[in-house]
């Protein structure tokens, strides 16, 4: 079980909770603050000091001052009419992931919430219901208001969610649980939405994709070393060193010892001088990409525990400051970044898979036809990787740098943070099916060379591998293998890859 804190999420403990479903429970000392906060709201409503989102409205309409009578009708109005987001869902996981994100924020004792908003949200957690959510219509600022709103809707009982495999109203699933709707209170819609828990769950849940893939394209470039006798000087630690950078360095670690007693490579003048950069290169290229990959890192874990609403309350109600913590900037940067490094992968992929098909270029068989001419072979596969390149480069344009005023001018600033983070989830999709293409190539052309004699490490992934994507032995619909290893590689990121990962860290 995880205890909350609102403070010490780790990217490992959500990858438990949103994966193998572990259950959550909250610290005693987090509910004793998230209490103290709301009594602080409590004081103010009864003074009838004048708080932003308490008892005015909200954005331009900020000063218009609410009756009292009206402040529980002004946060079920929020909700509702904030729930205006549009296009297909986000994937289930990122719904569980924006939940716990949203409580973990909540329970800080910023937000001035009851204790049974806190209860009902890991309600949903514990019991698997996960909201239904929209992932189309946040601005990243003034917080994901549209996707955060549809998720509030489900604590009032309304709106839809996966519940045991399926999509059903709210009101069923809490009918069969024995689950009552709560009736918001003054400042808790604005506290459910003002956050950037839809950028960062998607975020979350691409670092884990993205992280998985990663390694994986280790494995996969190294069967393609293999498949074309690549030189192995080129993972030579005095080359890693001299340039310093630490990610580059493990990665010629990694390649050499998953290649480590293999007879498939070569060294420096035994068949050619050098190789190719998409050979030659691993190492700086996926370096590179792991740098960006650690940044990313590094900016999800701080806003995990981040209290991003507005405004928040501190000095048990004393002191109430309406800021800008829901801005979106640093994590749209950060998912921007992790587009370019995600995209590199299949970029180089791609080359990789044009030096196994290409018969200019290697000696196997042409486009590694069974029947050359007759056949086709992994012709068209390569113009797949092609396409699916082409399209991430669209997709890798920064969606941090855009930016459209809205509320009449009020929010005159945005992130454009969740449209990144779902651009950065899309690209990583189109790399797994681009890594996934080289993985047929590269087995069809160790099978050529022998695989006998592949070293230990890699023979093993391509026993595993083999039971997904047979050998090409006649032309077939290539598109059907292309899917199967995309999902097994997309499957196994929590399986195999941890055990490859360490075999590949061993000394060799």
């Amino acid at each position: 079980m995880v205890v909350l804190t609102g403070e010490t999420l780790t990217l490992e403990q959500i990858k438990r909770i949103c994966y193998q479903e572990e259950a959550v429970a909250i610290s005693p000392e987090s509910m004793r603050k998230v209490a103290e906060s709301r009594a602080a709201v409590e004081k103010i409503v009864s003074e009838k000091r004048t708080i932003y989102g308490i008892n005015t409205g909200f954005g331009k309409f900020s000063d218009v001052i609410i009756n009292e009578d009206d402040v529980n009708a002004l946060q079920l109005n929020l909700i509702r009419s904030h729930a205006c987001g549009v296009g297909d869902p986000f994937p289930e996981e990122v719904s569980r992931a924006m939940v716990l994100l949203r409580l973990n924020a909540l329970i800080k004792g910023f937000s001035g919430i009851r204790p049974v908003i806190a209860e009902r949200l890991l309600d949903l957690l514990n019991l698997g219901i996960h909201p239904v959510v929209p992932q189309q219509g946040s601005l990243g600022a003034s917080g994901d208001l549209a996707p955060l709103s549809h998720l509030a809707l489900v604590l009032l009982g309304e709106g839809k969610v996966f519940y045991k495999g399926e999509i059903c109203p709210t009101e069923k699933a809490f009918k069969e649980l024995g689950i009552k709707p709560v009736v918001l209170q003054a400042k808790e819609g604005l506290a459910l939405i003002n956050g950037t828990q839809a950028m960062t769950a998607m975020g979350v849940v691409n670092w884990i994709e993205a992280s998985d893939l990663a390694y994986q394209s280790e494995w996969i470039s190294a069967l393609t070393m293999e498949g074309l006798e690549g030189i192995m000087d080129a993972f030579h630690p005095a080359i890693h060193e001299a340039r310093g950078y630490k990610q580059q360095m493990d990665v010629a670690e990694r390649m050499s010892n998953i290649l480590a007693g293999s007879r498939l490579t070569t060294k420096q003048g035994e068949k050619r001088v050098q190789d190719a950069y998409s050979l030659r290169c691993i190492p700086q290229v996926h370096g590179a990409s792991w740098q960006a990959l650690d940044y990313v890192k590094e900016k999800l874990e701080i806003e995990m525990n981040a209290a991003t609403d507005n405004p928040l309350i501190f000095d048990g109600g004393h002191t109430v400051i309406s800021g800008g913590n829901f801005h979106g900037q640093p994590i749209a940067i950060a998912m921007d970044f992790m587009k370019i490094a995600i995209a590199e992968f299949a970029s180089i992929s791609e080359r990789r898979i044009e030096r196994l098909v290409n018969p200019q270029l290697n000696d196997l068989p042409p486009f590694l036809s069974a029947q050359p001419g007759l056949q086709s072979g992994a012709m068209i596969m390569q113009y797949s990787a092609a396409s699916l390149v082409s399209e991430n480069k669209t997709l890798a344009h920064p969606a941090s740098v855009d930016s459209i005023p809205s509320s009449a001018n009020q929010e005159d600033h945005v992130s454009m943070g969740t449209i990144a983070s779902r651009h950065a989830h899309l690209i990583i999709q189109n790399a797994r099916r681009v890594l996934a293409i080289e993985c047929i190539c590269a087995l069809q052309a160790v099978q050529h060379r022998g695989v006998d004699r592949m070293s230990p490490q890699t023979r093993a992934f391509y026993e595993e591998a083999r039971k997904i994507v047979p050998s090409i032995t006649e032309d077939r619909v290539f598109s059907e293998d292309i899917e199967k290893l995309a999902v097994w590689l997309k499957k196994n990121d929590r399986q195999w890859t941890a055990s490859f990962k360490n075999e590949a860290n061993l000394v060799s």
